[in-house]
């Protein structure tokens, strides 16, 4: 597709975000405010460009890709004729609330704005501007350009047209997005994440199970369904009858670990110092950017993988 699009704060999702609009023909303009972070990101960019190509994750060449992405002198410069902005900078209120202002002092009138907001509801940082009716959540997931989904989450004034706007946009460039009907804290990935985190933690904290054991349940079990499919329609496969089959069978038994785990209990400073200390010993800190691009490697692969199989399932 084309149009111009601007990427407003360049750490990590926001170049992740640039990837994903320039791999699919948009003119990206990058702006951020903290001296020479923009241009770095264009540097990152570049390598992580080469990476999807060796797994033939790109259409174009990487150079073609990056002669997409520029980078603005300002605000003004970066939103000017843009048909959308992505919004990924601190995750912070008052962080948030000042931008936004200051992208509606200059905004053109057709600019949709979506934020990477992993849990703020737009809400609480564009009530106060003109433009409140053309922004909502974008919520990817890190990396975006190989976590396609996005969720998009309104605000109470978003304009339903902005909503549908900002999602087909997103399934053209290959993403996936989920709406929210409203608002809620957390929204729905990190909500059905911070369920899971939670028991992951009680049950290290009760000795129940080491950090590493733990991470291999999930790893090479939960997971290895979750990559393609989700919760819902992993249940719905696992009992003769389907879900309600699937209900009847273990309802009773999630039921009674629902009741015997009521309790909301907090991640003090000693649990927290008890993960810390077995996830060094299986990975020291000094190896964790190591570690993490070897997570995108694993992604990419994946990324091929489910790209080959949609390609034999729909014949082509």
């Amino acid at each position: 597709m084309s149009g111009k699009v601007a990427v407003i704060g360049t750490g990590l999702v926001g170049s992740g975000w640039a990837i994903v609009f320039a791999r699919s023909g948009c003119e990206v303009v990058l702006f951020d405010s903290g001296p020479g972070a923009a241009e770095h990101a264009r540097t990152v960019i570049a390598e992580r460009l080469e990476e999807l190509a060796g797994f033939d994750l790109l259409k174009d060449t990487p150079a073609e890709v990056l002669a997409r992405v520029s980078v603005a002198p300002s605000l003004a410069a970066a939103l000017d004729g843009a048909v959308y902005a992505q919004e990924s900078v601190l995750e912070r209120v008052d962080v948030k609330r000042q931008l936004f202002a200051d992208i509606d002092a200059v905004i053109g009138p057709q600019t949709l704005v979506g934020s990477s907001s992993s849990g703020i509801p737009a809400s609480l940082y564009t009530d106060h501007i003109a433009c409140r009716d053309r922004c909502l959540v974008a919520h990817p997931v890190n990396p975006p350009y190989l976590a396609p989904i996005v969720e998009l989450v309104p605000a109470p004034w978003t304009a339903p047209a902005t909503v549908q706007a900002v999602r087909a946009l997103m399934e053209r460039v290959g993403q996936a997005p989920v709406e929210a009907t409203r608002e809620i804290e957390g929204f729905i990935l990190n909500r059905l994440q911070g369920v899971l985190l939670m028991e992951a933690w009680r049950l290290v904290e009760d000795g129940l199970v080491s950090a590493r054991d733990l991470d291999t349940t999930m790893s090479q079990g939960l997971g290895l369904r979750w990559a393609f499919m989700g919760p819902l329609e992993t249940i719905d496969l696992n009992a003769p009858g389907g879900i309600a089959d699937y209900a009847r069978r273990l309802g009773p038994l999630y039921q009674s670990i629902a009741a015997s785990t009521a309790e909301h209990r907090v991640w003090d400073d000693t649990l927290i110092a008890k993960l810390e200390a077995q996830r060094r010993e299986d990975l020291p800190a000094e190896a964790l950017a190591e570690r993490r691009a070897w997570r995108d490697r694993r992604l990419m692969a994946l990324a091929r993988h489910k790209q080959d199989m949609q390609q034999a399932e729909s014949g082509e």
